[in-house]
């Protein structure tokens, strides 16, 4: 111990930061040195202990260390703006005590967990109190087939001819497929099969885009903003060095720019940053660029094609689904995480609004791609 204490503060740090929460808890109080570098903000050995407690299901539902990790003075305070924006709303609810923030941090926290557009709770009170009361909306609605609180869900949908529009329907018996089901039949497309991917999942619900597949004849019927949409501009482009990319089945993808030996003038086509408000969950980490692991399912092909060389054409329906309980348990005998598996089956039923300031924020580079937005039905002026 004595020679460990003696080497510098930042290797100690990251040697304390590969220990379990309850472990790390122990070690910070075996001597002072070890109890001034844990407690140092810039320091911060907790993080990984935390972000691992928060991944796995068993610890954060039963770990004392976790629920009451904000009584304990060595644990700096901005440590929580993580654990609120990715911790279970039964956790942060029902189980853990919570510490005190500012407002700002408050604030933070609910600019990472929920859609821009959730803002609109946010009247009068502290941001803890909005905070709270749109967790307990969440909870509530993950539990129950209660719409009370939000009649109408919105959703967006990508046009062919490059306008959007954002529509609305009765949130109870919201059923996507079938809504899409009448768009088909409306731009006579019902012999095409429905697809459907998984755009990207935040901690309490997930976004998902309904479209078809075809090898059109002409280009009339191609909706290039579907494909813009789930395969951001430069995306495809394998200018990346090839140790950020990534081979899968489908495809070869690369994994983003912050990688040490990324280039360190990127072409503007390819300079995307990670989303962090909202925040995704770690299966889709790297949005919008690639996640390795099999949760990010979005580019079943590359280039300007998808899987055996269909194109998008028609409208593409974009939809935010709360998650539940069953969400993520195989609701058939479907390819999971794609197409059925997404809308059909136990854990699937509720569904939130999504508007323009949601679309923005998970795929800001559609704002100047869309040439006309349009609040309900029609074609815009």
């Amino acid at each position: 111990m004595g020679t460990f204490l003696t080497l510098p503060v930042e290797l100690i740090a990251d040697v304390l930061s590969e220990l379990d929460l309850d472990s790390l808890i122990i070690i910070s109080y075996l001597s002072r040195r070890l109890h001034d570098i844990v407690s140092d903000p810039s320091l911060n050995p907790w993080r990984k202990p935390i972000l691992r407690s928060l991944r796995s299901s068993q610890n954060e539902g039963s770990s004392g260390s976790l629920k009451h990790l904000s009584v304990r003075r060595i644990v700096p305070r901005h440590n929580w703006i993580e654990i609120l924006s990715l911790a279970s709303p039964s956790f942060i609810l029902l189980d853990a005590t919570l510490p005190n923030l500012r407002s700002e941090e408050w604030e933070e926290c609910f600019n990472r967990r929920f859609l821009p557009g959730w803002r609109k709770w946010h009247k009068e009170g502290s941001w803890k109190a909005t905070y709270l009361e749109v967790l307990h909306r969440v909870y509530h609605r993950s539990r129950t087939s209660c719409t009370s609180d939000e009649s109408w869900t919105k959703y967006i949908v990508l046009n062919r001819n490059g306008t959007a529009n954002e529509l609305e329907g009765s949130s109870r018996g919201f059923n996507p497929l079938a809504i899409f089901n009448e768009m088909k039949l409306q731009n006579n497309l019902m012999h095409l099969e429905t697809r459907i991917r998984l755009v990207v999942e935040l901690t309490d619900v997930r976004i998902i885009a309904l479209g078809t597949l075809d090898r059109p004849r002409s280009t009339l019927t191609v909706n290039p903003n579907a494909h813009t949409f789930l395969h951001p501009p430069g995306i495809d482009d394998l200018q990346a060095p090839r140790n950020n990319r990534v081979v899968t089945d489908h495809g070869v993808y690369p994994l983003g720019p912050n990688l040490a030996d990324y280039p360190g003038v990127s072409p503007p086509s390819i300079d995307f940053s990670h989303m962090a408000h909202p925040l995704p969950v770690s299966s889709h980490a790297n949005y919008p660029w690639y996640t390795p692991g099999g949760g990010d399912k979005r580019w079943l092909g590359s280039g300007e094609v998808e899987e055996e060389g269909l194109k998008w054409v028609g409208g593409l329906m974009i939809i935010t689904q709360i998650l539940m309980p069953k969400t993520h348990e195989l609701g058939g005998d479907w390819l999971p995480l794609q197409d059925l598996d997404l809308v059909v089956g136990s854990g699937r039923q509720q569904y939130a609004s999504l508007g323009w300031s949601d679309l923005w924020a998970i795929a800001p580079w559609m704002e100047e791609r869309i040439s006309n937005k349009i609040d309900g039905p029609g074609l815009g002026i």
